[in-house]
Parts: structure tokens; C-alpha cells; sequence
């Protein structure tokens, strides 16, 4: 196995924590940017395209597989006569994925709404998002144990993915005082807004402090967070749609207003089917009072928390390794490796 991902990607050091060998190649995107920008992000997806030829040439891979994103441009293009699968995590696939979905021979995808993004449907599987095992293996009681929280609170996470989320983190830190009477708060707050996080809950006094649980970021101890908490609030990126399910936990979901339509997209999946509401990003003074409601409604979230795990397909990860293993099986049998 090798993975390929874009010089400067936050992933390199997730990748390598897993043994996984890593190389780079240039890439840049080119929806969205200005025409100032462009010229230099062709170059670069340019030089990108051969970068990722030589890798090919010298690795030999019996199958690519892409989870979308710019960096999978140059390599899908490189490795073109080589079979292919996509994995399209959101509900609505990016601009890479629908370019590189043209080249594939097969595409995975989270629930049934994304078919509808493609036009050659029979490639289409559905497979689930998978989670990392490791996620599932967490339970209520000692999860709640590893964190230091009290078994009967009520516990409320809040996210916004690996490098936070400022708007959140602020109106969270703005809503404690009217919150925390009332529930334990775990808080991952990304490494940017960190110090701000800390000076304020060291201002608290003692009693309030204790129901505080701000972290910068939680890396095996994240399915401790997820197991625990009776309620979350988060951005709305790919994730939500496989490791909210698998613990069943009602979700208020914040889409990125700057990613396009893609977070908004997967929020109103998880809406429609009840299993979370949605809460605009020019919206986030309501947090409070959208919070506490949910808090005092015990039926509103338990039909949430069902509707959630209705969603959950714990075995995607396994669905997916089985479609890259016949594919590469199928290839070997017709001696076209």
C-alpha cells in the first residue's frame, strides 16, 4: 500500500502514525480561485501529473483508490489505464470526484442520494462510511471513565472538525455560563482557538470548571468523546455521516457556510431523515436556546438518536476493502497486471 497526497497536507501526519508509506506530489485546486491564482495552480497540477507517473511507474499498483480532493487529479490522470475506484464521502460529490468518476470502474458511495450525482449508475455501490474500528470499540461507562465524566450527567460534545471551527468555538464560549448548570460540555477545539479556550476556562470558578472538558484535539481518545456524549454539535463534513450513526448520538449541525453546498448537503440528509436539525452559521447566538431545548425534550432526542443509528452500516469499511480486492483479484485472473 502507498498513499499519495498533496506537499503541505494535513493528512501526512495521520498517515505516517499509522505506518503507512507516504509520498507527495504539487497539487493545487482550481475550482473557486481567482484568476490570479490559476495560472500557478495549473502548474502545478501539471507538475503534479508527472510527479504522480514516476510514482506509478516505480510502485506498480494492482488498483487506485481516491477519496476525492485535488491531489487525486494528477494521479487519477497518471494512472488511467490502471482499474479505479472512488469513495465519494459526502452525499454530493466534489468537482475532483466527478472528474475523476469519468476514468473509474467502480464507485463507492455513503447512501443511496449520492447515485444520483453520476451518470453511469451501474458503476455505483453503495457501501456506507466506513469508521475506523477503533471508534466503535468505546462504550458509555468507560468512556465516560476516560474523559472524567460523571455516569449520570448530561454530556454535550462540541466540534468542528480537526482544525476547529471559530464561529463555534466562540459561541460556545459565549453560551457556557446560561449551559453548564445544566450538563457536562466536552469541547475540541482545534489548536488555533486553544489558548483562548484555556484563559477562559481557568477563569471559571471552581464548580463551573469542573463541568468544562476543552481539549485542542483528540486522536484515540475520539470514539471516548463520541460514545460519551448525549448530544453533539459539529460542522457537517463527511464523517457525520458514519460516526454519528454508529453511536446513534442526535446531532445540531452548523454546515461550513464557505464550503459550497457540500456540508450543507449532508446536514439536510441527517435532517430529513430526523436524525439532526440544522443550525445556520449566522445563526450560532441561538446555540443556547437550541441546545437546552433539545436538553429538555428526552422523547425529541431519543426519536433522533433512532433515526441516527437507522443510518449506521458499521461493516463500510470492510465493504469497501472487499470491492478493492475483487477488483485487483479480477485484474490479476485476466492477466492484464
Amino acid at each position: 500500500m502507498l498513499w499519495v497526497g498533496g506537499e503541505g497536507g494535513m493528512e501526512a501526519e495521520l498517515v505516517r502514525r499509522a505506518g503507512i508509506p507516504f509520498r507527495t506530489i504539487p497539487a493545487a485546486g482550481v475550482h473557486g480561485v481567482g484568476l490570479r491564482r490559476l495560472p500557478g495552480n495549473l502548474l502545478r497540477l501539471a507538475r503534479g501529473y508527472f510527479a504522480a507517473h514516476q510514482i506509478l511507474r516505480s510502485f506498480r499498483p494492482d488498483v487506485l483508490f481516491f477519496t476525492g480532493g485535488y491531489v487525486a487529479v494528477p494521479v487519477g490522470l497518471a494512472g488511467r489505464r490502471i482499474p479505479t475506484a472512488l469513495y465519494v464521502p459526502d452525499i454530493e460529490p466534489g468537482l475532483a470526484l466527478k472528474t475523476l468518476a469519468r476514468f473509474a470502474d467502480r464507485i463507492a458511495v455513503t447512501a443511496e442520494d449520492s447515485r444520483q450525482f453520476f451518470p453511469n449508475r451501474d458503476k455505483v455501490v453503495v457501501t456506507g462510511y466506513p469508521v475506523r474500528a477503533t471508534l466503535a470499540r468505546w462504550k458509555r461507562h468507560e468512556a465516560r471513565e476516560a474523559l472524567g465524566l460523571p455516569q449520570e450527567a448530561f454530556v454535550l460534545l462540541v466540534f468542528g472538525g480537526s482544525k476547529g471551527a471559530r464561529s463555534i468555538n466562540f459561541a460556545l464560549l459565549e453560551s457556557l455560563e446560561s449551559l453548564l448548570p445544566q450538563m457536562h460540555i466536552v469541547h475540541i477545539s482545534g489548536k488555533l482557538d486553544w489558548e483562548k479556550v484555556q484563559a477562559v476556562a481557568q477563569a471559571f470558578p471552581a464548580g463551573m470548571r469542573e463541568r468544562y472538558h476543552p481539549f485542542p484535539y483528540l486522536h484515540e481518545r475520539m470514539g471516548a468523546a463520541l460514545a460519551s456524549a448525549d448530544l453533539v454539535v459539529s460542522r457537517a463534513g463527511a464523517s457525520v455521516l458514519g460516526e454519528f450513526p454508529l453511536f446513534g448520538l442526535p446531532a445540531i449541525l452548523v454546515p461550513y457556510p464557505h464550503a459550497w453546498r457540500y456540508q450543507r448537503v449532508n446536514a439536510a440528509y441527517l435532517a430529513d431523515r430526523g436524525a439532526a436539525e440544522v443550525l445556520d452559521d449566522e445563526r450560532l447566538a441561538e446555540l443556547p436556546e437550541r441546545v437546552l431545548a433539545l436538553v429538555q425534550n428526552a422523547e425529541r432526542r431519543e426519536k433522533m438518536a433512532q433515526a441516527m443509528r437507522s443510518l449506521a452500516v458499521p461493516d463500510a469499511a470492510r465493504r469497501i476493502a472487499d470491492l478493492l480486492v475483487e477488483m485487483a483479484a479480477l485484474e490479476v485472473k485476466n492477466g492484464d497486471v
